[in-house]
Parts: structure tokens; C-alpha cells; sequence
């Protein structure tokens, strides 16, 4: 595709404001169940994936990071320690409801939307987003604001679904379209929420482009790795 996907809810042309009115519908509706439908819907690879990225950040003593769409805080505790400063971040308080039920130790939770992020200019030392920056409402208002919150030198990590590799294409997209709703019927009792998570998938830059998108909000040095045949790309920028 090109362009970005904030008309769009799935395959659906809406307006940005509905768009973000339906998305949060959909993880509302999803939180109690969505770790449980993460392992299954990526046969447990997504644990894999996020270990991948922590590694990639390479936490630091003294460091201040935000899990930005941090959701039920699974990110957060990897990268979570007494001697720095962590702070999940995310627009559904139901999200994070459902992860302050466990005990994290060391993560700090605020709400907060990608496009009006609540930190100061240049306070952050790394932000990470995992399998949210698709869902934000406008995809290059959101970059621009994830560099503005970085310090001179700090690095966005954005751990995203993406284009596979041609020949894994067609059994990846029978297993989205015909597997994943059902298992969200199934288990989550919410097919059209897991309907919408495939769409957007497809919806979303691939990983050329959103390297772009990266560049025009001010990132240098942007890179990216796939995992798993390009089902899953971390893209890197520095500021």
C-alpha cells in the first residue's frame, strides 16, 4: 500500500475521529483475553518477537524508556529494572487495567494517546511501540511526536506486523482471514475486533515504507530487521 491508513478502519474508509472512536471499542473489548489470543493467534512467536526488541534496546541504569501502546504491560516489565525508569503508556485504561492486575515491579502507568504524547520535550532516552503504532489515529502526527518526547541520541523501537516474504504470502493470509476471527470468536468472543486486527495489518505501510515515514518525521540512521520471513519487522530510529 501506500499512504497511510488514518481514513481507514480495516478495509472500511471512515474519518479519523471514528477510526480512533472504533479502535478503542475494539481493545476495550478485547483486554481480558488479548495475551491469551496473542500466544495463539502467533503460535507463542510473539514472546519471541518482544524478546528481540528488549535485546535490541539494550536497557541502561539511569535510562528513562516509555512503552508507548504498552497494553497490559508485557513489554514494560522486560525492560523494567530498580535502576532505571519505566513507564508504560497507552491510550485503553481497560488495557491497562487488565496488566495492573499482576504484579509488575518498577513500571509506571500513564494514559496517553501516540499524537499528544504526556512527557517533555527531549526527556526520553528510548520509546518502544509493539504492534500498536497501526492502530494510532494519525500515523505521521504520531512520528513526529515520538521525536519530539526523545532526547538528541534516543531511539524509537517499533516492533510491527508486515509484509512476509512471497512465498510464505499465501498460507499467512488463508491462516489470517479464515483462522484468526474464528479463534477471536472462540476465545475472546470477538470476531469482528480480530477481523479488524487482520485488516489492518494489510492496511499498514510495509517495511519500505514506513522507513520512509520514519525519515520525513526526522529519524536518521533508520533501519529495520524482519523476523520470521517479514511477518514481523523492528524498525529502528535514532533523533
Amino acid at each position: 500500500m501506500t499512504g497511510t491508513p488514518d481514513n481507514s478502519f480495516g478495509f472500511r474508509a471512515v474519518e479519523p475521529d471514528e477510526r480512533r472512536a472504533r479502535i478503542r471499542r475494539v481493545f476495550t473489548g478485547v483486554a481480558p483475553r488479548y495475551d491469551l489470543m496473542n500466544d495463539l493467534m502467533s503460535f507463542g512467536l510473539h514472546r519471541l518477537w518482544k524478546r528481540w526488541l528488549v535485546e535490541a534496546v539494550a536497557p541502561q541504569p539511569g535510562q528513562t524508556i516509555v512503552d508507548l501502546a504498552g497494553g497490559t504491560g508485557d513489554v514494560a516489565v522486560a525492560l523494567a529494572a530498580p535502576d532505571r525508569c519505566v513507564t508504560v503508556c497507552d491510550p485503553s485504561t481497560a488495557m491497562m487495567l487488565a496488566g495492573r492486575d499482576r504484579v509488575l515491579p518498577y513500571v509506571d502507568w500513564v494514559a496517553g494517546e501516540a499524537e499528544a504524547l504526556p512527557f517533555a520535550d527531549n526527556s526520553l532516552d528510548s520509546l518502544t511501540i509493539s504492534f500498536g503504532i497501526r492502530n494510532v489515529t494519525r500515523l505521521r502526527d504520531a512520528l513526529t511526536e515520538m521525536h519530539r518526547v526523545l532526547k538528541p541520541g534516543g531511539k524509537l523501537f517499533c516492533l510491527e506486523f508486515s509484509k512476509p516474504h512471497f512465498w510464505l504470502a499465501p498460507a499467512y493470509n488463508l491462516f489470517s482471514f479464515q483462522v484468526i476471527p474464528r479463534l477471536g470468536a472462540l476465545v475472546a468472543n470477538q470476531p469482528e475486533a480480530y477481523a479488524y486486527l487482520v485488516e489492518s495489518i494489510r492496511r499498514f505501510p510495509d517495511q519500505e515504507e514506513l522507513a520512509s515515514l520514519f525519515r520525513e518525521a526526522g529519524f536518521a540512521r533508520v533501519n529495520y530487521r524482519n523476523f520470521s520471513f517479514g511477518i514481523v519487522a523492528l524498525h529502528i530510529g535514532e533523533k
